[in-house]
């Protein structure tokens, strides 16, 4: 087990060492981040060209149509935002905490979402 550990990459969250699999996911469990192998190889190799991608590695653009593919909670909304939403026309800004989407979710108003919890529609 402990050799599975040293091969399986930090939490690109958190840099947690810590990481485990399971089934397709790497988890973290300092922080709870979940993300796939694949998703994660590909980022490593285009941290540095400055493009924003979704969380499949697909590249972001200002004008774009994305869906969230998680629930997301919201404070002060009792359900949160439903994996599955669309959510159209996005802006790309240089957000605070990685919230690098601005946009507007109707029937929550304006907000910022984070590029790795949707993906392109």
């Amino acid at each position: 087990m402990s050799d599975a550990t040293e091969t399986l990459p930090p939490c690109p969250e958190c840099s947690g060492v810590y990481t485990y699999e399971m089934g397709a996911l790497l988890v973290c469990p300092e922080c709870g981040h979940e993300w796939s192998p694949a998703s994660a190889e590909a980022a490593a190799g285009t941290e540095d060209d400055g493009l924003i991608r979704d969380a499949v590695g697909n590249v972001l653009a200002d004008g774009d149509t994305v869906t969230v593919t998680r629930t997301l909670k919201v404070k002060g909304s009792p359900g949160g935002i439903k994996a599955g939403t669309k959510v159209r026309n996005i802006r790309l800004v240089d957000g605070v905490d990685g919230h690098d989407i601005d946009c507007r979710i109707e029937g929550f108003g304006p907000m910022q979402l984070k590029s790795g919890v949707v993906k392109k529609a």
